[in-house]
């Protein structure tokens, strides 16, 4: 792993972005197929969001450690998508969250990145939970959830879309 790396899986590594890397978040984030579940809207991204996404995950990450990071494949270091952590409400509790570019979409990067960021985050940080969410109709997305041990809480309104909620704690883990 080169400095800028910050975990790495079996197949996948996940890095920091940098500001002359959102025409890779646009390019994700602009499809429509990722993008219907990111929003209440559903509409694809455009740049300025895509700009302010990048340097908030960048702010977080430098003031709290949490922040969504690319994710790219170990053999040949292409993008696949994006995981992380985001901070969410008042509280700023962990929040996981990925997205993966539509063609990579059905090979376990997804699971494999947040099971890898799931362990960081009991290992290495003071946080004994995180939270999860996932569109009601984004099967995917809720079938990543359940897969790195999550456990449903209630469905609720997010961003004007319903959401399943999740949570995870360490002593799941442990148990």
């Amino acid at each position: 792993m080169s400095g800028l790396d910050l975990l790495e899986t079996e197949r996948l590594v996940l890095s920091g972005w940098h500001m002359d890397q959102v025409d890779d978040l646009v390019r994700l984030h602009g499809d429509e197929r990722v993008a219907r579940y990111l929003d209440a809207d559903g509409k694809p991204w455009d740049r300025a969001k895509c700009e302010a996404r990048v340097a908030l995950w960048r702010d977080n990450f430098a003031n709290h450690r949490m922040g969504k990071l690319r994710v790219r494949r170990k053999s040949d270091g292409v993008l696949v998508g994006r995981a992380g952590f985001g901070l969410h409400g008042a509280r700023g509790e962990p929040e996981i969250g990925y997205a993966m570019y539509p063609e990579f979409h059905g090979n376990g990067y997804a699971t494999e990145a947040a099971t890898a960021l799931r362990d960081w985050l009991f290992r290495e940080t003071d946080w004994m939970y995180f939270l999860g969410f996932a569109d009601v109709r984004n099967a995917p997305s809720l079938a990543v959830l359940a897969r790195i041990g999550m456990v449903p809480t209630h469905v609720g309104l997010l961003d004007g879309q319903a959401a399943q909620f999740h949570i995870m704690h360490k002593g799941q883990l442990e148990a």
